[in-house]
């Protein structure tokens, strides 16, 4: 595989995508410690929380103090998902600096997430973003169950690309496509990028990949060789969709840094940071991060302790 030496651009989704599906409270004081770990450790863009109705996502109930809360700055984007007007709204009183959107390729999917079929849904985000596009704020778009739906099996290739059509014309900057549950493989990957790539700029391409059947970062490299650069990650492998059942984390920020930075590629990411990152969040969820790179770094610390 030839290198280019182009750096990745990655888009930090553990403050939001991690944190939604726990259970654990995390205080607002912790999300902003963490989110500010994750800016030292050099990541450019960290979706900082979810400007939904805290029925629907609980642990996102405080996303705009949070957001309204850091130190905002020139080096970073700081992202939240917004589900309908209402919620962008209070993003932008928050200090966004872009919003982000979703919609599955699976109406069973998207009545279960959003309450709305795919097609109510599209129309639901049109007055968003022409409200964005007024106002400057760059939006970026999730496809989501691009590779599979936990309530209708396999998504078929044209529907994907149909989806990621429409919300381009719509006006995201960039397409976050989804493998929601994980069960994407690499020649499936190669297949839909190709056929993204038809009607879709690469440049406009992104990849958000769980790993529930251990082969995101396999998926991630396919992706890469198709001409991917932007992928979507979460600090220690934080992770998990509430209307997904069976979805696991997504991948992990550290074993998307190790693999790349091992070959040579730039992603702007001190790996030893973003490892204090995890440690503090584990900290405050009680519980034991899946990411393999985390995992070895911090036995690592622990021998040189001994």
């Amino acid at each position: 595989m030839e290198l280019d030496g182009e750096q990745l651009r990655l888009m930090e989704v553990g403050p939001r995508d991690g944190l939604q599906n726990e259970s654990t409270q995390v205080s607002v004081a912790d999300k902003t410690q963490f989110i500010t770990l994750l800016k030292t450790a050099g990541l450019k863009r960290i979706e900082a929380g979810a400007l939904v109705h805290p029925k629907w996502i609980p642990s996102m109930a405080h996303s705009q103090e949070v957001i309204a809360s850091l130190n905002k700055s020139e080096s970073v984007s700081y992202a939240a998902l917004v589900p309908n007007m209402v919620g962008f709204e209070r993003a932008i009183e928050a200090g966004v600096h872009e919003v982000s959107l979703v919609l599955s390729v699976s109406d069973t999917h998207n009545q279960k997430n959003i309450n709305a079929s795919t097609s109510d849904a599209l129309e639901r985000y049109r007055p968003v973003a022409e409200r964005a596009i007024d106002l400057g704020v760059p939006f970026r778009a999730y496809v989501s169950c691009a590779f599979g739906c936990p309530y209708e099996g396999p998504i078929a290739v044209p529907a994907v690309v149909a989806v990621a059509e429409k919300l381009l014309e719509l006006g995201a900057y960039e397409l976050s496509i989804g493998d929601t549950i994980g069960v994407g493989n690499p020649k499936q990957t190669h297949e839909l990028v190709r056929a993204l790539k038809e009607s879709v700029p690469v440049n406009r391409l992104a990849m958000h990949l769980h790993d529930t059947r251990g082969t995101a970062l396999a998926n991630m490299l396919a992706a890469y060789q198709e001409g991917v650069r932007s992928f979507d990650s979460a600090a220690g492998g934080l992770g998990g969709c509430p209307y997904a059942p069976g979805a696991s984390g997504n991948v992990a920020t550290e074993d998307v840094v190790w693999m790349f930075e091992s070959m040579g590629i730039d992603t702007g990411v001190d790996l030893n940071v973003l490892v204090n990152a995890s440690e503090m969040i584990q900290s405050a969820l009680g519980r034991d991060l899946p990411s393999k790179a985390f995992q070895a770094m911090m036995a690592q610390r622990q021998d040189s302790k001994c």
